[in-house]
């Protein structure tokens, strides 16, 4: 089972005041419904969903529904749910655009997403992949209009427009969690969130890993150039112009040419019984390299 399809299933069983599931409904006909003259139409891959949409039918609207189960052999086998309005259809579009025209609340608008994401949404899961989030619809005023809410809620959305018509998606993995949040998708919003805490995490381990490994790089560097200065100072007989505190430091950066400011100062330390700091050394270094820079000129 896809997460989306996990998703899906956890939004259709939630409970829906009347208002709210005339709302889902809109938007369910509004991205994947089929009108013509004489009928409305759904065709509904998920058993879940197509009893959820068959209750907010009969229990709204008092009407007959006709309901044909297909059996699709193709890649896979699965059950097709096609259901069919033949009674009231005026009535029912009348009411459906009635209310989706009218959305005020923020209740409301997030039935509409509800009935929009139920329709033809997708989530990818993010344990396999990156974050997106998206609702396709083959009208572009849909799509307009669903891009039009989720910026009201300041939600990073964008339309683009693909073969099968128009997708308004999301990327943020902050959004996200916020419409799953939203959607009261409570076991679907804690997964989501492990799996976002996780992959943080691990990020923040690896940005924390590559500054350590630059740190040592820069370290070493220069180390290494030190050590190339101070062996030119010695091969000149130079080094007796430092005084025997800073010619200490030199010395001791030809023995530990790797090293750190820090972890020389501690070496220094434990060597000679007394107390050198990271500042003690960098201030010797600066001598030392004035020194060098000295004998370039020269």
């Amino acid at each position: 089972m896809t997460f989306t399809t996990k998703v899906k299933e956890e939004l259709a069983l939630l409970d829906l005041e009347p208002v709210e599931a005339r709302i889902v409904l809109a938007a369910y006909l509004n991205v994947t419904g089929k009108i013509t003259k004489n009928s409305i139409t759904f065709v509904i891959e998920n058993a879940k969903i197509a009893r959820r949409i068959y209750k907010i039918i009969k229990e709204t609207y008092n009407i007959n529904i006709n309901i044909t189960v297909r059996t699709q052999k193709r890649f896979r086998i699965k059950q097709i749910y096609i259901l069919k309005i033949n009674q009231k259809i005026n009535y029912i579009l009348e009411d459906l655009n009635t209310i989706k025209n009218s959305l005020e609340s923020n209740e409301e608008k997030i039935s509409y997403f509800k009935g929009s994401f139920l329709g033809s949404g997708n989530l990818s899961d993010p344990s396999t992949s990156g974050y997106h989030f998206e609702i396709l619809t083959n009208i572009k005023k849909e799509a307009i209009f669903i891009n039009h809410l989720f910026l009201e809620f300041n939600f990073n959305s964008k339309i683009i427009v693909r073969d099968n018509g128009y997708m308004v998606y999301i990327k943020s993995s902050e959004n996200i969690s916020d419409i799953l949040k939203m959607f009261n998708t409570v076991n679907s919003l804690f997964y989501f969130e492990d799996i976002r805490i996780y992959k943080d995490h691990k990020n923040m381990v690896n940005r924390l890993n590559n500054c350590e490994l630059a740190n040592q790089e820069r370290t070493i560097n220069t180390g290494l150039k030190q050590l190339e200065g101070i062996k030119n100072l010695k091969k000149n007989h130079l080094l007796d112009l430092l005084d025997p505190k800073t010619r200490e430091v030199a010395d001791y950066r030809l023995n530990y040419p790797e090293a750190s400011y820090e972890e020389l100062a501690g070496i220094i330390s434990l060597e000679t019984e007394k107390k050198v700091t990271k500042s003690y050394i960098n201030h010797h270094f600066i001598k030392i390299n004035e020194l060098i820079k000295r004998h370039k000129k020269d």
